[in-house]
């Protein structure tokens, strides 16, 4: 009796194509995805320099040809269809190309659009970003924390940092690449605008036109941007010659409903302030929904500053004072931070200026007293 003999899965003879799907035809006779290997031969120049430009930061790949060899190199790549194998490039360099970021609330503005800087930086240079919400919340944290890294991520951006920060700690302990972004902790470097200087510009511009009794509606205080923008308020009013009562000063957070929380607070404690610095925008138009409940006027009777110049605040039926953060670029320079430390560097914190914007919330006068 004659033995068959099976044939082998995926191999068909001439003949049996007849019988195939078509899109398995096409399959079996589309031209190779053009390699290293194909863009080497075309340039003339070894598969390994091909290798090093094309997976190298544009401003790296002259360390590994000149200049008129990079450019045909890319022109090359270019045309033949060649589409880098990101897989393929982790095994060669041990890391993913993959970074977390982490953010109490990515529905908050200035959270979303310092992602968007991380997210564009990280393109430009080959890595994909994700990002998780950890809603202030210690427990929730560690453990987006734990799945960026199950995922391999080659580095970590933190915009959720605390004032006492055990799991920072733990991070360098452990040596995970990791930098900081929108809040600062000790001395663990990251990008941030500079709080207190934009506190000291509120202040400054409320003691400049008039205003003498201030008050302050804040972030929680393990969040270093209401600390340090309160650090900064405080100073520029006592370079004027004011102060800050204790009692001008309520913590209740960063969201509309804090803002008028804080309203309900100061005014529980006596007359209404001339004038209230609100550490987040959000919070300051809360404030300016409080002061309407309780009969007060935006900026007949009480002057209000917000913070970060968010797009709502030019657009309110009173246009807000604000200080404009510079939320995009912290999130590119950020990413820039950690493409350092991932390659063994130990970069220092970068704070980038803020600028204070004057809209109709803050009149060129404030009232007199009577």
């Amino acid at each position: 009796m004659k033995a068959t003999v099976p044939k082998r899965l995926g191999y068909c003879q001439e003949g049996d194509r007849n019988s195939l799907p078509q899109e398995a035809v096409l399959a079996m006779t589309r031209p190779k995805a053009p390699t290293l290997q194909t863009v080497a031969s075309a340039v003339g120049v070894d598969v390994s320099t091909v290798s090093r430009v094309l997976n190298s930061a544009a401003d790296e790949r002259e360390r590994w040809a000149s200049a008129e060899t990079v450019a045909r190199i890319l022109v090359t790549a270019a045309e033949l269809g060649y589409r880098r194998n990101p897989h393929g490039a982790s095994l060669r360099t041990a890391r993913s190309l993959q970074v977390g970021v982490i953010v109490p609330r990515l529905q908050d503005f200035v959270l979303a659009t310092i992602f968007e800087g991380i997210d564009e930086a990280a393109s430009e240079h080959g890595y994909a970003a994700f990002v998780t919400n950890s809603l202030d919340d210690p427990a929730q944290r560690e453990a987006r924390v734990a799945q960026l890294l199950d995922r391999r991520v080659d580095g970590i951006i933190l915009c959720d940092a605390r004032r006492e920060d055990p799991l920072l700690r733990k991070l360098a302990a452990q040596r995970v690449p990791f930098v900081l972004a929108s809040r600062t902790s000790d001395t663990y470097p990251g990008a941030f605008a500079d709080d207190a200087q934009g506190g000291h510009l509120a202040a400054e511009h409320l003691a400049a036109n008039g205003y003498t009794d201030v008050a302050v509606i804040a972030g929680p205080d393990y969040a270093s941007t209401a600390n340090l923008r309160i650090e900064g308020f405080r100073a520029g009013l006592e370079a004027h010659g004011l102060s800050l009562p204790e009692h001008r000063l309520v913590r209740t957070g960063f969201d509309a409903a804090a803002g008028r929380a804080g309203v309900d607070q100061l005014l529980a404690q006596g007359p209404a302030p001339d004038a209230i610095f609100a550490t987040n925008d959000f919070a300051a138009i809360g404030a300016i929904g409080g002061l309407r409940e309780h009969g007060l006027r935006v900026p007949e009777d009480v002057g209000i500053v917000g913070y970060n110049d968010t797009p709502l605040a030019a657009s309110l039926p009173v246009p807000m004072t604000t200080i404009r953060s510079p939320m995009l670029d912290v999130g590119r320079t950020a990413f820039g931070l950690l493409e350092s430390v991932i390659a063994g560097g130990h970069p220092t914190s970068v704070a980038l200026t803020p600028t204070l914007i004057v809209r109709e919330s803050t009149m060129s006068s404030a009232p007199t007293p009577a």
